[in-house]
């Protein structure tokens, strides 16, 4: 006599269970890894802003006998810089729209807050460059009188 084969009703409930907990899982993880995918591209930015107003504020002078601060062109002393927030510019002052997002953040420490003990004086300068998704990243240096 043959025996017939074949899954009972909860058997087949079973297994479309599992599959559906498995099929889940991995669906959960690729959908973390989509959302987060956009985060380099974001941190790359950030850091290249920060960098590019770093090295512009460190081609400046430390002290300025008189200071230009009428626009970011004309700025002739690191002291300028202090308190600038504003969307990336270039060094003339035209928006980078494709940076609109970001915001940079420049402050520029009293003299002596570097800690080198410098006899012609040292400052510490800031630069954070933040993102609205909450991203910030901030790039600290210090220039000094030589």
């Amino acid at each position: 006599m043959m025996r017939a084969r074949g899954f009972t009703l909860v058997e087949l409930i079973m297994g479309i269970v599992v599959m559906a907990v498995a099929v889940g899982g991995v669906l959960l993880a690729m959908r973390t890894t989509v959302a987060k995918s956009a985060d380099p591209m974001i941190a790359h930015q950030g850091i290249a802003v920060a960098e590019a107003y770093m090295e512009e504020i460190l081609t400046k002078n430390f002290t300025g006998a008189s200071p230009v601060c009428a626009s970011r062109a004309t700025y002739n002393s690191a002291s300028c810089y202090d308190g600038l927030s504003q969307s990336p510019t270039n060094q003339s002052g035209t928006a980078i729209a494709a940076l609109s997002a970001y915001t940079v953040t420049v402050g520029i420490g009293a003299a002596g807050t570097c800690g080198a003990g410098l006899a012609g004086g040292e400052s510490r300068i800031a630069v954070a460059v933040t993102h609205p998704s909450g991203f910030t990243y901030q790039l600290d240096g210090c220039i000094t009188d030589y």
